[in-house]
């Protein structure tokens, strides 16, 4: 089961750096474009906010594989749990104030993955 845990929070960090390259590199290109429904104009006068918000996916990202690397597996627990919230927590407030898209994105997956743990 820990096995199963542990795959399912790296495809959430997996997926963290996949919004950091979508929000600082890709945020006014075809792609970032398509996946944030944005007109060009938009893009470019919020590229500077999206690059921060992607820094900040990115640090999430980093915390869950710190939790999976850690060699004491008690804190590496302790880590993934604190960084698993921290996601559910933005994946909400993203959901309420932007688009209810990222509850199933972004807080569904991390939430499955924190339960997981639980249950391992």
């Amino acid at each position: 089961m820990i096995w199963i845990a542990n795959s399912l929070v790296a495809l959430v960090a997996a997926l963290h750096v996949y919004f950091l390259v979508l929000e600082m590199f890709l945020w006014t290109r075809p792609l970032g474009l398509k996946t944030f429904r944005n007109t060009p104009e938009k893009a470019q006068d919020s590229a500077v906010l999206a690059a921060n918000q992607g820094l900040y996916n990115g640090f999430l990202a980093a915390g869950l594989v710190w939790g999976l690397l850690h060699p004491a597996p008690a804190f590496g627990l302790q880590i993934k749990v604190f960084f698993l919230l921290c996601v559910i927590v933005a994946g909400v407030y993203g959901a309420v104030t932007v688009s209810k898209r990222i509850l199933v994105v972004q807080a569904a997956p991390a939430a499955l993955a924190l339960i997981l743990l639980w249950l391992a």
